[in-house]
């Protein structure tokens, strides 16, 4: 379903390497002997634990869908010869993780920590598996040693401008988990719409759901969605982090709530894409509730750490009055148990240590932000790094894209790929980086096929920025080793672009 240009190539006409897995591992060697056989029959072995069986049975359905048949998961066997073996085990690399692929002719290995740490052991063995000229499903024999090199490596995902639900969401959680990207980042509310049931504040998604952009159908996810996408994220390592926009981006709020605007008048609902234009009042006697009921509300409803509270392009307020309530809302977060996430705009209110702070903007008229971001990183502050330069994945490919949009300029693979976040910012003390997070924002993206286009094949590229330290990265490695992924985007039946500067494999 991709757009293949005149360079690409059929898989007879140059090969896969053999360890083409994407992002590039810590360490990859190619063992002597034969390759490992998948087959019917093959079993995943497994420690008799809830968590580990959980991740077996996620291993047992990568590995059916390969070999198009059902894997029986067991409780750990010694002496069985021809199987997927997970295990926990202490002697790897420090960090929760890391983990271990051995793979020969009798069977295969993955060794973790944790039970993340065995969900990217198994991708890694579903990365390397390749369907074999005599019919069969052949992984090389080969041992892999791995572990990030950010905690936090995440897609923002706006589903205010457009709407997405409960089974698109699941497909980019199995993306994000098919590139070692753990964190999925929804923008729930804007001035467009509410796409979270709010238990307090109902008439956030009775009325104020059903726009989008250009008029289209909005929706919400229901409480009971949310749970359900929150659970199937965790199985596969990936942690769902919500943000609720506040105290600019709120017209849907206010919408639903009149008594948030001086004049107890709601504000019709808003189809277009201009920003900066809807806000909070700090006087406002409803307003502190508003904030104690849905941030408090958000965070009981979420299984991670993190509530994001948006900040961003709060244009029309002054810079105290937005101290005040960027301070409000952090205060209902960190008392319900959960830290603090928030856009660069944040920086400039006073923040507590451990406070995350997502940069986004390094344009010149930004450079206020900037230097608020590295004080804040000085004083104990992280730092997300989302440079719209490189990881805004709605920007245009190039001139000729149907689709995107062009403030941050267009953003080929190679511009995604190449930049390095520990010298971004000027100043930024690197220790203080907690991670890279692409974002994609649907002005222009209403349908899965239009979402799936401009993700892929960017999200790789930015996947293996996050998890890959700087002295193993490079273009033309990773270039090849991302041709042949285009083959299982097709076998997923979705919708990417076939970036003129890979030698892409049909």
């Amino acid at each position: 379903m991709c757009r293949f240009p005149p360079t690409s190539l059929r898989a007879s006409e140059v090969s896969v390497p053999e360890i083409a897995v994407v992002p590039r591992p810590v360490s990859a060697t190619a063992l002597p002997g034969g390759p490992f056989v998948i087959a019917p029959g093959t079993p995943v072995l497994v420690d008799p634990s809830a968590e580990l069986v959980t991740v077996a049975v996620l291993a047992a359905d990568l590995v059916g869908r390969l070999i198009d048949g059902p894997v029986e998961v067991r409780h750990h066997e010694s002496g069985v010869v021809g199987a997927i073996r997970l295990r926990l085990s202490e002697t790897l690399p420090a960090g929760d993780e890391a983990y271990r692929v051995v793979v020969g002719r009798s069977g295969v290995l993955v060794e973790a920590r944790t039970a993340a740490g065995l969900v990217h052991g198994v991708v890694t063995v579903r990365q390397l598996a390749r369907h074999a000229t005599d019919g069969t499903v052949q992984v090389p024999a080969v041992h892999v040693e791995d572990a990030p090199r950010y905690a936090w490596r995440g897609l923002s995902l706006d589903l205010a401008r457009h709407f997405f639900g409960p089974a698109e969401l699941r497909l980019v959680v199995g993306l994000l988990a098919h590139y070692k990207l753990n964190v999925l980042h929804l923008h729930l509310t804007d001035d467009q719409g509410w796409r979270l049931e709010i238990p307090s504040r109902p008439h956030l998604t009775e009325r104020s759901s059903a726009s989008a952009v250009g008029g289209g159908p909005g929706g919400f996810l229901t409480a009971a969605e949310f749970a359900d996408l929150v659970a199937y994220a965790q199985v596969r390592g990936v942690t769902v982090v919500p943000e609720i926009d506040v105290p600019g981006h709120v017209n849907a709020a206010l919408h639903a709530y009149g008594e948030l605007t001086p004049d107890g008048r709601a504000p019709d609902a808003y189809t277009g894409v201009e920003v900066g234009f809807s806000r909070l009042h700090g006087d406002l006697p409803a307003t502190a509730p508003f904030l104690a009921d849905v941030l408090g509300d958000v965070a009981a409803m979420t299984a991670g750490p993190w509530v994001h509270i948006g900040g961003d392009e709060a244009l029309t307020m002054d810079r105290a009055e937005y101290a005040r309530l960027v301070t409000q809302a952090a205060q209902v977060v960190r008392a319900h148990g959960k830290q603090v996430v928030g856009w660069q705009e944040i920086a400039h209110a006073p923040l507590e240590p451990g406070a995350v702070v997502q940069y986004w903007d390094d344009r010149v008229g930004a450079r206020a932000d900037r230097d608020a971001v590295v004080a804040a990183a000085r004083a104990g502050a992280h730092v997300l790094l989302s440079p719209g330069q490189h990881t805004y994945l709605d920007m245009v490919y190039d001139a000729s894209t149907p689709l995107g949009q062009d403030w941050a300029g267009a953003i080929e693979l190679r511009d995604a790929y190449e930049w390095e976040p520990s010298t971004l910012v000027p100043g930024l003390p690197p220790e203080q980086v907690i991670g890279v997070e692409a974002a994609l924002w649907t002005e222009t993206l209403a349908t899965l096929p239009e979402l799936t286009q401009m993700l892929l094949p960017r999200l790789a590229a930015v996947a293996e920025v996050a998890w890959t330290a700087p002295e193993r990265r490079d273009w033309d490695g990773f270039r090849e080793r991302v041709a042949g992924q285009g083959a299982f985007w097709d076998r997923l039946g979705l919708s990417w672009y076939a970036s003129p500067q890979v030698r892409w494999l049909r």
